[in-house]
């Protein structure tokens, strides 16, 4: 009989490529020194640290422990925990990836855009009587579907689509550095933005001098590092996932820290921050191509071309960053579209939601979940599209949601730990941390990071006036755990009053 299905195994190489162009932001890096300058990269080795390396460690033990689960972090949830605390939070960790979709896809086209003109045009898009918001909603919506039809045809077009886009990602974040470190020697090691003592311990930028707005920078930090748990997804698919699932997150992890903490440092070599980020012009969504503009223009000066040169060598690497972050958002959205809805409902008793829902194609797809899921992404996308906020507000706000979003689910997944470790009879190929007491500070340190974080970046808002954003913030993880926790205890019910019945 032939199989519709062909067992695809992925390897170690193609994990770590799959893991870092879904995780690693070469954009963040940039991101952090437009918001903190140098000042960041003490953020970032702290949540490394305190953060990432206890993580990924930990995960890495969920992973090869629960290696034969389908469901992803809903396994380790419920092998570690109950079913319910399993349901509620991953369905926060699935609501934050909803987010992340809704919000990536706009930076993707802010990625096309500078791909095709060099520059971000985005906002003078339009069409007709759309408006440029208007319009860039639509694309995003026809973007979404495009990934969902492809990625519901099979693991392998995933795998094959990770790895085109873990190369690029690589490349632009190693091609910056290169000729950043190109530049510093022709100028003799002249920096345009100073290293000291003042400059790598204080933000250059307003927004982030007051204690409380540092402290809330984590969750930027958190987010630049977050998303190692979605390849869990993929685990019964991975080669010897028992030994190749941990080295992959552990390879993964110290390249992306390296890489973080290196271009921070290369953005001060060309790129003054008061003279180029200090006014107007410049946000969350273009800084990484203002950055790698100035980059090419600084180079050809460096070299002794002529204005008019050293313009288009800034186009031109704001091309292929521009056409670098295509790829990589490609690859990140395959993933996305289907490692956290794949890891819920098959992670989840079938008794928990419709029948059909948890269906899956010819191959092996729960194609009929990541529709919907498309058609949920798509609804928020146009509400706030056409909802008339002007553009930096729509950016921040995605931002916001975003973070806080994509942070939270990991106080369910770093808490569940203890419990994981308490439970008798688990085959632990791979061991993190030995001892009760060390796995309860442990614990606590990592999971009080986060919670820091997140209880920061909500409440700074409040502080200037600004209830909107702080409401933004915060709602996205409370809502999705209430809508969970309410369902959950209606299918409870449901399926009791049956039980009676019979």
């Amino acid at each position: 009989m032939k199989k519709d299905k062909v067992d695809v195994k992925i390897k170690l190489g193609s994990l770590v490529l799959m893991i870092f162009s879904s995780i690693f932001g070469f954009s963040n890096s940039l991101t952090a020194y437009y918001q903190m300058g140098y000042s960041s990269i003490i953020w970032y080795i702290v949540t490394a640290i305190l953060f990432f390396l206890p993580s990924a460690l930990i995960f890495a033990e969920y992973g090869a422990t629960f290696k034969g689960a389908k469901g992803g972090i809903f396994s380790w949830l419920q092998g570690s925990t109950n079913e319910k605390v399993a349901f509620i939070g991953t369905f926060i960790w699935l609501s934050a990836w909803v987010i992340w979709l809704v919000s990536s896809t706009q930076f993707f086209l802010v990625s096309v855009s500078t791909a095709v003109f060099g520059h971000d045009t985005t906002q003078s898009w339009h069409l007709g009587a759309l408006s440029s918001t208007q319009l860039l909603g639509v694309l995003e919506v026809v973007f979404l579907v495009i990934v969902t039809l492809c990625a519901s045809k099979g693991i392998d077009k995933i795998e094959v689509v990770n790895n085109i886009g873990g190369v690029f990602t690589l490349a632009i974040a190693i091609g910056f550095t290169v000729v950043s470190l190109l530049v510093f020697i022709l100028n003799k090691g002249q920096l345009a933005e100073p290293v000291n003592s003042a400059t790598l311990t204080h933000s250059p930028n307003t927004a982030f001098q007051s204690p409380i707005a540092v402290v809330s920078f984590i969750v930027y930090a958190l987010f630049a590092y977050g998303g190692l748990e979605t390849t869990s997804g993929v685990i019964d698919s991975v080669d010897k996932p028992e030994k190749t699932y941990p080295r992959a997150l552990v390879t993964a992890m110290i390249m992306m820290t390296a890489l973080y903490v290196v271009n921070i440092l290369m953005c001060g070599v060309a790129a003054n921050w008061s003279k180029l980020l200090g006014g107007k012009g410049v946000d969350l969504a273009n800084v990484e191509y203002v950055l790698i503009n100035n980059l090419g223009v600084v180079t050809g000066h460096s070299l002794g071309l002529s204005q008019s040169a050293s313009l288009a060598l800034g186009s031109a690497f704001s091309h292929f960053a521009g056409i670098a972050d295509v790829l990589s958002g490609i690859a990140a959205a395959f993933l996305m579209v289907y490692s956290p809805i794949k890891s819920f409902i098959e992670g989840c008793d079938p008794r928990l939601l419709p029948k059909k829902l948890v269906e899956v194609n010819k191959h092996g797809m729960p194609a009929r979940a990541m529709w919907i899921q498309a058609a949920i992404v798509s609804v928020i996308i146009l509400f706030i599209s056409f909802g008339g906020n002007a553009a930096s507000q729509f950016y921040t706000i995605l931002m916001d949601m975003m973070n806080v979003s994509s942070s939270a689910p990991y106080l369910f997944l770093i808490a569940a730990y203890p419990f994981f470790k308490m439970k008798k009879g688990l085959d632990r190929p791979f061991v993190f941390i030995e001892g009760q007491k060390k796995v309860w500070a442990t614990t606590i340190v990592v999971w009080l990071v986060v919670a820091i974080g997140i209880v920061f970046t909500c409440i700074e808002p409040l502080f200037t006036g600004d209830y909107s954003t702080s409401f933004w913030t915060a709602i996205g993880p409370v809502a999705f755990g209430l809508i969970a926790w309410i369902y959950y205890d209606y299918r409870e019910s449901k399926d009791a009053s049956e039980v009676t019945e019979a």
